[in-house]
């Protein structure tokens, strides 16, 4: 995720509220390393002219949260609302917002982008100079009942009429992360064969969205048996159990010994980047989504011949429209990433569901606020 600094308002910019007046809403709040509560926290307000206020409808839980529990991320401090994924209803804008008017439904953009600075202009939304992802991270987030959305304009998106509500959540990240950072990456065309390496939310919407290029085969690695079967259901032409067999030798084998054109990690530990990069083919990719939060060791001993290459990459969601369409034109249906709904003022629980993810068979947690 962007380092990015948030957008700084100008104390003359400022509207303030009066903490003793100010109407309360719920949120799930980072209480430091391993804590978390639901709690009142008053409801943001509009701070600068290009900002929006939006009622949240439906959230969800990221990866990325656990690693803020886990004291992954030290730019989140204490007291701030997580979440970054969800939809909602305008509630107010700026004087400065043309695109948008309360009562509208929107899609929430995990990433804040200005539009206007040289990184944005590159379509690198993510690096933002005054956004990237400040959700839940810089400024508070949307696990809430209501968010602050700075740049509203460039940073939401308008749901259309009759569309699935639930795979809208999706678009908010796992989508876009994985086809921008896995399949794009991954530089996949019709006839490859892939591998994606690990089978949650992130690898599955990978092997979704993979299908766009007709590979022949998509090999999905993992070590959970439900999700590896949930991946079959979804298109997969071969699972691995990398608890059971050896993953590098089957593929292999699968692939008459030469890899494959594309090897998607997507979970972010070694041993998942080591398995990439033991079966990409000379000439081939291996496309990094997964958050690394140790060292890997790279094998330029046997790589530096076999022409591959290596990316990496933050999630622009300059993709977001298209799939948005590709939803809408019933090409792409996410809904089987989503196992469990909650409300919002269960959250504690969706919670515990989503962090017992293989005793529960989570996936996507969707919390609703009425």
């Amino acid at each position: 995720m962007s380092s990015a600094l948030h957008q700084v308002p100008k104390a003359a910019d400022l509207q303030t509220p009066d903490l003793q007046t100010a109407k309360m809403m719920g949120a799930v709040v980072f209480q430091g390393v391993g804590k978390r509560s639901f709690e009142q926290k008053p409801k943001p307000q509009i701070q600068l002219a290009t900002d929006a206020v939006v009622k949240i409808t439906k959230t969800t839980i990221c990866g990325t949260d656990l690693h803020i529990l886990k004291g992954d991320v030290p730019s989140v401090s204490k007291g701030r609302i997580l979440g970054h994924e969800g939809i909602g209803v305008i509630d107010s804008v700026g004087s400065a917002v043309s695109f948008f008017k309360p009562g509208d439904l929107v899609l929430i953009s995990c990433i804040t982008s200005c539009g206007k600075c040289e990184f944005c202009k590159k379509g690198m939304y993510s690096h933002c100079e005054q956004g990237g992802w400040i959700l839940g991270n810089k400024i508070d987030g949307t696990q809430a009942e209501y968010v602050r959305i700075p740049f509203a304009d460039t940073s939401l998106h308008k749901i259309p009429d009759e569309i699935d509500t639930d795979s809208m959540v999706l678009l908010s990240d796992v989508l876009p992360t994985a086809y921008e950072c896995g399949v794009l990456n991954g530089h996949v065309q019709p006839g490859d064969q892939v591998a994606i390496v690990g089978a949650g939310p992130i690898g599955l919407a990978s092997l979704m969205t993979v299908q766009f290029f007709s590979p022949t085969d998509v090999f999905v690695v993992d070590t959970d048996d439900s999700r590896l079967e949930t991946a079959k259901s979804l298109g997969a032409t071969a699972i691995i159990n990398s608890q059971k067999q050896n993953a590098v030798e089957r593929i292999l084998q699968l692939t008459e010994g030469q890899g494959v054109q594309a090897a998607i990690e997507a979970v972010g530990i070694p041993d998942t980047f080591d398995i990439c990069q033991k079966v990409v083919a000379s000439g081939g990719s291996i496309a990094n989504v997964g958050v690394h939060g140790k060292s890997v060791e790279l094998h330029l001993e046997d790589l530096w011949s076999k022409n591959i290459t290596i990316k990496t990459r933050l999630v622009d969601t300059e993709t977001t429209p298209l799939l948005m369409k590709t939803i809408k034109a019933g090409m792409l249906e996410p809904s089987p990433l989503i196992t469990h709904h909650f409300s919002l003022q269960e959250a504690m629980s969706a919670y515990e569901t989503f962090e017992s993810s293989g005793k529960k068979h989570a996936l996507k947690v969707i919390m609703m606020n009425k």
